[in-house]
């Protein structure tokens, strides 16, 4: 897996906005996205090409600035050839990935020109969700990212503030990420001014297990940064545990009066992991 710092929050902006993206670039967040899919019409595509070209020159990169391509087939290659003209991202995102083989193109793709970097994948189709585990273990994929408003509508299901139609895929892309020992992030929430909705969902997305969460608006990135940062106490309670399990000879023993054995060791460790990420990234 390629060595990294934290991704706890993964802005968007827009490719063929330039304000925009330098205003996300100077944000707080993990991870910059610089938009070339979604958020750019069809017609604007070779413009916000040359945008994020301009822009990538342009920005101090420190490790945090991704561009989502478009679709393998349908501009992905176009998009990176005038993107990597100049000063290349710290990581390519993959929308839409169907298949290991897609993975596969875009690493061959980068290759061609010399850029040797990680692929975030998206999965955002039944296809993808049911196609999770070999996407993850693919060549160069360093993260899975869970869509959940593409995926609902590729299924024709209805999106729900509950998200129970999309809970098996979201629980999927954990599972395939953690077995594959990569990040796995969790899906945007669309209603930027529901905050307490927006807490709340986050609080979930840790529950289940996700690394980061991606943002759509800059006041969503220091909520998210918030949640997936431990807190004082979990951190001592982790120093705790780690410290009496140097002394323990074997077996089971007892912090704050309670039983620890080799799952709540790993916890301890995962969370003294993510506080020594989130540190590196926040100093």
């Amino acid at each position: 897996m390629v060595q990294h710092m934290s991704r706890r929050s993964i802005l968007f902006a827009p490719g063929d906005q330039p304000e925009i993206m330098r205003k996300a670039a100077q944000s707080e967040s993990d991870v910059v996205v610089l938009d070339l899919e979604d958020a750019v019409a069809p017609s604007n595509k070779q413009a916000a090409r040359e945008a994020v070209r301009d822009m990538l020159d342009d920005v101090e990169a420190d490790g945090r600035i991704c561009v989502r391509v478009n679709p393998i087939g349908h501009g992905a290659s176009a998009d990176l050839a005038m993107v990597l003209t100049g000063t290349h991202p710290d990581s390519v995102m993959l929308p839409k990935t169907e298949s290991a083989s897609d993975v596969t193109s875009l690493t061959g793709l980068l290759a061609d020109r010399d850029a040797n970097l990680p692929v975030l994948a998206l999965i955002e189709s039944a296809g993808g969700v049911l196609r999770a585990d070999e996407i993850a273990g693919a060549e160069g994929t360093d993260a899975l990212l869970f869509g959940a408003e593409d995926l609902t509508a590729d299924i024709g299901a209805t999106r729900t503030s509950e998200g129970t139609e999309v809970l098996y895929a979201r629980e999927r892309v954990v599972l395939t990420a953690s077995a594959a020992d990569i990040d796995a992030i969790d899906t945007v929430y669309t209603d930027f001014g529901d905050t307490d909705g927006f807490r709340e969902e986050t609080e979930f997305a840790i529950e289940l297990g996700y690394d980061g969460k991606m943002a759509i608006h800059p006041d969503q990135v220091s909520i998210i940064n918030k949640a997936f940062t431990p807190a004082q106490s979990e951190i001592e309670w982790a120093q705790r545990v780690l410290a009496a399990d140097e002394q323990a000879e074997a077996g089971v023993y007892e912090v704050d009066g309670e039983m620890i054995d080799a799952p709540l060791i790993k916890r301890a460790e995962r969370i003294l992991e993510r506080a020594n990420e989130a540190t590196s990234r926040d100093v």
